[in-house]
């Protein structure tokens, strides 16, 4: 299973532009929002902000044929790695 993305950004007047990309944000009341597919999941992650003590994913998961799961993780920020900050495009296993 491939991890790209296709997209269909629309405007306003309907003119449509597809696209893929492995990862994208939508930047919401001033927050970058990544969405990128993770081993067969979408992973939806808030930017973390300096002083953040932890990080919300939102994970979508197929399940029937016409049903989802949605579930929110909530992780610590862990700052034992050269200060890396983990987030929406971190990959490591949680």
């Amino acid at each position: 299973m491939s991890d790209a993305l296709q997209l269909v950004l629309e405007d306003t007047d309907g003119t449509q532009l597809e696209t893929s990309c492995t990862r994208f944000a939508v930047i919401w009341q001033g927050k970058e929002v990544w969405v990128q597919a993770v081993g067969g999941q979408l992973l939806i992650g808030v930017d973390v902000e300096e002083g953040d003590t932890e990080y919300a994913n939102l994970l979508l998961r197929p399940q029937a044929t016409n049903l989802v799961s949605l579930e929110l993780e909530m992780e610590p920020i862990e700052a034992d790695d050269d200060d890396h900050v983990h987030g929406p495009d971190c990959n490591h296993d949680h």
